[in-house]
């Protein structure tokens, strides 16, 4: 197989793209990316820094002092935030209730957007987000849609949550927040999240992981022939 391939993932939030970009890019043994942490470990960084969203000066001065790295281990996305390992931080509702507006931002998105795009030149990846098959690489040999039902994903979502041990999260307070990023998503100025033309749908709401994975292969084949 050539080199410098992309599967481009993109969706609402909560769908299960890092379940199968991370499980597509094990079968395929290429490199998994999970853009949607960049942005995660950046609202982290501005929220221990009471960084102020609305001043545009003090954004683009934090961004200077943001290094993020990844470590891949058995296909599992580490990210460290200035050499501190965060993966499990960023995952908890702090971060989850601000990550879309630190997202929209446009400075915040050009410094990602082009960290991730030097990521795929030399590379076969994986990655997902929210952005990837439109703006990230909109020339994407196979772009992937996700979406689910809200309930459905607010489920998955607060099953996640308790399993890491955040007993304190509603089922309520999960389903606003979900609510919430796909209004700010689908509507910023910036590269707001939008089905590629090109793009596969793909509706995990009633399918289980392993269909979903089954389908993306039988799509990848179609797109990357031996």
């Amino acid at each position: 197989m050539r080199k410098n391939l992309v599967v481009a993932i993109d969706g609402y939030s909560s769908c299960g793209k890092s379940t199968l970009a991370k499980a597509l890019a094990k079968k395929l043994g290429f490199i998994y990316i999970d853009s949607g942490a960049m942005y995660r470990a950046v609202t982290l960084y501005f929220i221990r820094n009471h960084v102020d969203m609305t001043d545009t000066e003090a954004v683009k001065d934090a961004l200077q002092h943001i290094e993020l790295n990844f470590h891949s281990r058995d296909y599992q996305s580490h990210i460290t935030l200035n050499g501190e390992e965060v993966s499990d931080e960023i995952r908890q509702m702090p971060v989850s209730e601000n990550v879309s507006e630190v997202a929209a931002n446009k400075f915040v998105r050009k410094d990602m957007v082009k960290q991730q795009q030097r990521m795929g030149k030399s590379k076969n990846i994986v990655m997902d987000g929210r952005d990837i098959g439109t703006t990230v690489f909109p020339d994407a040999q196979i772009k992937f849609f996700m979406t689910a039902d809200p309930k459905i994903r607010a489920e998955r979502r607060f099953k996640e949550l308790q399993s890491k041990g955040d007993l304190t999260t509603t089922m309520e307070d999960v389903f606003d927040n979900i609510a919430h990023r796909d209004y700010l998503d689908t509507t910023r100025a910036e590269s707001p999240l939008t089905r590629a033309e090109d793009a596969v749908i793909l509706d995990n709401t009633e399918i289980t992981e392993q269909e979903q994975l089954d389908f993306a292969i039988e799509q990848v084949k179609l797109h990357f022939p031996e």
